[in-house]
């Protein structure tokens, strides 16, 4: 029986089109489901929308749109983009799923019972951008939450939820369990920044809202958090009891995957809510790092948002995977130009790995008509190969095991590498004029393209479009991890289809003429 492995991206919140940033985050997640189904888990991946909230409202207004309509065009368009870029998700929850609003509206009425939550006024500042109340006194001084926006002073009639009831609870799991919160840094984070005072309880109604979930027979509409969080539950049809044959099986969630800047409501907010309900709460919060814009944050106001139909425009949508995936660092921001793009997908896509597959294939081509030989050679160099090729996946393994997605990746190009040194120690251009090496040379041969196949298998994880254009030159249907336990798979006398370029290098200059040019119109 397969091991369940249960992952989520945040929900994307539906006011506007995603940007790179955003989608790096689905990109992620994707290769971390991939991975796991290859590596023989039960895998759900689930991600999806937000869709209530004073900001949708307003922002509908300002197009002239319904809120309906807005939040439709928006999540339909989120489905494209994700589609574009091989995104294999296994649910997709809309916050305005009627079957969402049924559990969010359970947990109130639950919450409410229990008396965890309390009727109250509140009066403080609120920003709309962040949809958040501001409590810090920098931003109250200025009167700009930290999106930017001016803050609101608002004041209403509201449900609290008694957060500072559980906080002891809380930080002593946190303490417990070193991979609750990932990376280290953002658990010192949150447990020095908010854990070591005392929590404000939580608004989590409105009287003043008209777009979100309504409760107490629409006097008052539920806010933001309590119906965005719960979607990590919502999609798995709970019952009276919050629970299902579907919750039982992948519950708890073995890694919510989150933007460092809502670290806070899924790291105190999310957990206590959890505490109350008295469901476990999820393994791992990994809080992943942002992508810059030339060492800046994307800003609509500064101009320097890039978008994913714009980048597809250029490029392949796995030179977008790759780059994303192997350049951003585990915990630190990184850094995104069309310039470090293009030098990415020329260096690693089209050099290190498309030569070499094109390479290979044309010798095979040339010097053995096409049909590979089953057959190994000796030389301490070609022994190392077959044994670091195997060595692959347990590498692998162990770095996926610490969502370590970047370093994984490495793992592949250096096999990779090691393969196109090899050709420069063996030559076979050479071995194929001396009648003496003819064995050797189909050894060589072999070789090659067993590696090619192996670094394959691993790439399905992580630009899946081209591990199966690898897979359709080699003729090949072994694309399994159970196939690498071994050096030797690919079957012998297999007849090579015809090599294909796998990415188009680019010359610098004029491609970013080419990228300039069509921002400018």
């Amino acid at each position: 029986m397969k091991k369940p492995f249960y992952i989520t991206t945040s929900i994307v919140y539906a006011s506007n089109i995603p940007h790179v940033g955003n989608v790096y985050e689905i990109i992620l997640a994707d290769s971390i489901a991939r991975f796991k189904r290859l590596d023989g888990y039960d895998v759900f991946f689930q991600t999806g929308t937000d869709e209530h909230g004073l900001k949708i409202e307003t922002t509908a207004k300002k197009l002239g749109r319904s809120v309906v309509d807005h939040v439709d065009y928006i999540t339909a368009e989120i489905k494209r983009i994700y589609a574009s870029l091989d995104i294999a998700y296994d649910q997709f929850v809309r916050t305005t799923d009627q079957r969402h609003k049924i559990v969010v509206e359970k947990i109130f009425n639950r919450l409410l019972a229990q008396n965890e939550i309390y009727l109250g006024n509140y009066r403080g500042w609120y920003s709309v951008s962040d949809e958040a109340y501001i409590f810090d006194k920098e931003y109250i001084e200025k009167g700009i939450g930290p999106s930017g926006d001016k803050l609101i002073l608002m004041e209403e009639e509201t449900y609290f939820f008694n957060l500072h009831k559980y906080q002891e609870r809380l930080l002593k799991h946190i303490e417990e369990n070193d991979n609750f919160i990932l990376p280290e840094t953002r658990k010192n984070e949150m447990v020095n920044t908010f854990l070591q005072q005392p929590l404000h309880d939580l608004s989590i109604t409105r009287t003043t809202l008209d777009w979100g979930i309504p409760v107490l027979g629409g006097k008052h509409t539920i806010y933001v958090w309590i119906d965005a969080l719960t979607n990590y539950i919502s999609g798995f049809d709970l019952d009276e009891n919050l629970t299902s044959p579907m919750f039982k099986k992948y519950w708890p969630c073995n890694i919510h995957l989150i933007g460092k800047d809502i670290l806070r409501f899924h790291t105190i907010y999310w957990p206590i809510m959890l505490m109350a309900l008295n469901l476990e709460l999820p393994k791992t919060i990994f809080a992943h790092p942002w992508i810059l814009i030339d060492k800046n944050k994307m800003s609509k106001s500064i101009g320097n948002t890039i978008y994913t139909d714009e980048m597809l425009k250029h490029f392949d949508k796995d030179t977008i995977r790759y780059y994303v995936l192997h350049e951003i660092p585990y915990q630190t921001d990184g850094n995104l130009t069309y310039e470090l793009l293009i030098e990415r997908n020329n260096a690693d896509l089209a050099n290190t790995l498309g030569n070499l597959v094109n390479r290979t294939i044309g010798m095979v081509n040339k010097y053995r008509t096409g049909i590979v030989k089953k057959a190994f050679t000796n030389k301490d160099y070609q022994i190392n190969l077959r044994q670091e090729s195997v060595n692959l996946l347990p590498k692998i393994r162990e770095k996926m095991a610490e969502y370590r997605v970047g370093d994984a990746l490495e793992e592949v190009m250096k096999l990779l590498r090691s393969a196109n040194k090899f050709i420069d120690l063996t030559e076979p251009w050479n071995l194929y004029r001396n009648e003496k090496t003819q064995k050797e040379l189909d050894g060589v041969l072999y070789e090659l393209i067993e590696t090619i196949r192996f670094a394959a298998v691993l790439l399905q994880a992580f630009i899946p479009a081209t591990a199966l254009k690898i897979f359709a030159q080699l003729n090949c249907d072994l694309q399994t991890f159970k196939s690498l336990e071994e050096f030797g798979g690919y079957p012998d006398n297999t007849v090579l289809n015809k090599p294909e370029v796998l990415f188009e290098r680019f010359d610098l200059k004029k491609k970013m003429t080419e990228i300039l040019e069509e921002k400018n119109d």
